[in-house]
């Protein structure tokens, strides 16, 4: 059974999902998706208990969610375990992410009590303001590849204003999910936060319930885009973030060495299976040969030093095999890597490619593995445009050491967040929206409360008493 399994180590059909550990194809675990009748009562339930829970003083919700977040930092190493195991994300990392939704959760818990509407400016003998007030069932969709921290985000800034939760987190790690849920619920009153297991036919029955008001989806640009038809029947409100497929620009004057250093972070981090990963790569021809024998090295070492977990499942190894096999047909060149490895699991090397073109799909499509694919130009003009040619709009990084071309990036690429010098990293409290493919609406920091409530505007006149 095992060895049957390993082919397939995430699978799913009508009657069970069955996981097993990516890093060596040995069962994780079966679990069985929710039918119609348990979504339809989870949505029951949660719209019940949202009355009371929007009633709550906000302090005291904010107080239940920093609860939350002290069980979950309990259990931290237990989740980080079974991610591991679900995911194949090393332990470190995987417990940084844990450690991620428990920072959020605390976030939350302070921001959300102090959450307000404003006082508008009209007649001097009335009063006019406008007040945030919960949408009521928020149907939060979340991915396997940070599942802890992304669905803290989501389902932290949601009950802490005032709305209720039913969480439907991936097919490919459902066990992480689902304890997930047993840790946090107990926090709020019963139903207010509410677990379904399931794949992608228990999701869109989720969000074509009558009782969801909101939708907030991290995950595929495909699935964003049925989510948000979905929505349009039945009125809900939608955040997605979703597919990125984000180009670095590496221009002249820049150290190769340190520039080769963050595209391999970019390209290689969690096995590339981040949705901001670095998926294209635009060198000037100044820096160009440096730039590529460094980044071959790091690649070399990325898959050596054992820094690189396996991808998620056999199924996504294919698919990022299939799009580097395709450009390599069309004229693209492997310089490290890009072989599947013997053996059980999921593993893929750090892989280089160079040559690449538009029309490759290591550059038109999301590359969810540790690809670093590599375009040659001439100048940063020519870079800037075939950066901004593209139907997702999710980030951009630039490193450069110019102010100018800094500057110049800040205005002219079409992505919700640009980064100067650093792949990664960020203030606390930002927030960014994506575009084009890659969604719409806030989905994390302080903006994220203003989407989980609508405003309500109130004038109050005087009334003229009876004489």
């Amino acid at each position: 059974m095992t060895e049957t399994l390993a082919r397939a180590p995430h699978a799913a059909d009508d009657t069970r999902i069955t996981i097993c550990d990516p890093r060596s194809g040995e069962l994780v675990g079966t679990l069985t998706p929710a039918d119609a009748d348990t979504i339809d009562d989870a949505c029951e339930r949660a719209r019940s208990a949202f009355g009371s829970w929007s009633r709550t003083a906000p302090a005291a919700r904010g107080e239940a969610l920093a609860a939350a977040a002290s069980v979950l930092e309990d259990h931290a190493d237990e989740l980080a375990t079974l991610t591991q195991r679900e995911t194949g994300k090393p332990f470190d990392d995987a417990r940084g992410g844990v450690l991620a939704g428990v920072g959020t959760l605390r976030q939350y818990a302070e921001l959300g009590p102090l959450h307000q509407g404003s006082r508008l400016a009209g007649d001097p003998s009335a009063v006019d303001y406008s007040i945030p007030e919960p949408r009521g069932v928020v149907a939060v969709i979340t991915p396997w590849n940070d599942p802890v921290a992304i669905a803290c985000g989501l389902i932290g800034a949601a009950v802490v204003t005032g709305n209720a939760v039913v969480h439907k987190p991936s097919e490919r790690c459902p066990h992480v999910g689902e304890r997930l849920g047993e840790l946090l619920s107990p926090a709020f009153p019963p139903d207010v936060l509410r677990t379904l297991t399931g794949g992608g036919e228990t999701g869109a029955a989720l969000v074509s319930r009558p009782q969801v008001a909101m939708i907030a989806h991290v995950g595929s640009t495909a699935t964003g885009e049925r989510i948000a038809r979905a929505a349009a029947l039945t009125g809900a409100y939608v955040i997605r973030e979703n597919g990125g497929n984000d180009p670095l620009i590496v221009d002249a004057g820049v150290d190769p060495t340190w520039a080769a250093q963050q595209a391999a972070l970019g390209s290689f981090a969690n096995s590339g299976q981040i949705c901001t990963s670095v998926e294209r790569i635009y060198v000037h021809d100044d820096v160009a040969d440096a730039f590529v024998d460094a980044l071959c090295a790091e690649a070399r070492e990325w898959t050596s030093n054992g820094a690189l977990g396996p991808l998620v499942d056999e199924r996504m190894r294919d698919e990022v095999h299939r799009q580097l096999t395709e450009s390599v047909n069309l004229g693209a060149r492997v310089l490290v890597g890009g072989t599947i490895p013997e053996g059980p699991g999921s593993a893929y090397p750090a892989t280089v490619v160079v040559d690449c073109t538009a029309v490759m799909p290591v550059f038109s499509e999301e590359t969810f593995g540790p690809i670093a694919a590599v375009q040659r130009v001439t100048s940063f003009d020519d870079a800037i445009a075939a950066a901004s040619d593209d139907r997702y709009g999710l980030a951009a990084t630039v490193l450069t050491p110019s102010l100018e071309h800094a500057s110049r990036s800040a205005a002219e690429l079409p992505v919700g967040t640009v980064k100067v010098n650093a792949v990664f990293g960020g203030a606390p409290g930002g927030s960014a929206e994506p575009r084009g493919a890659s969604g719409s609406g806030f989905g994390f920091g302080p903006k994220l409360l203003d989407e989980m409530t609508r405003l309500k505007v109130v004038h109050m006149g005087t009334a003229e008493v009876a004489s």
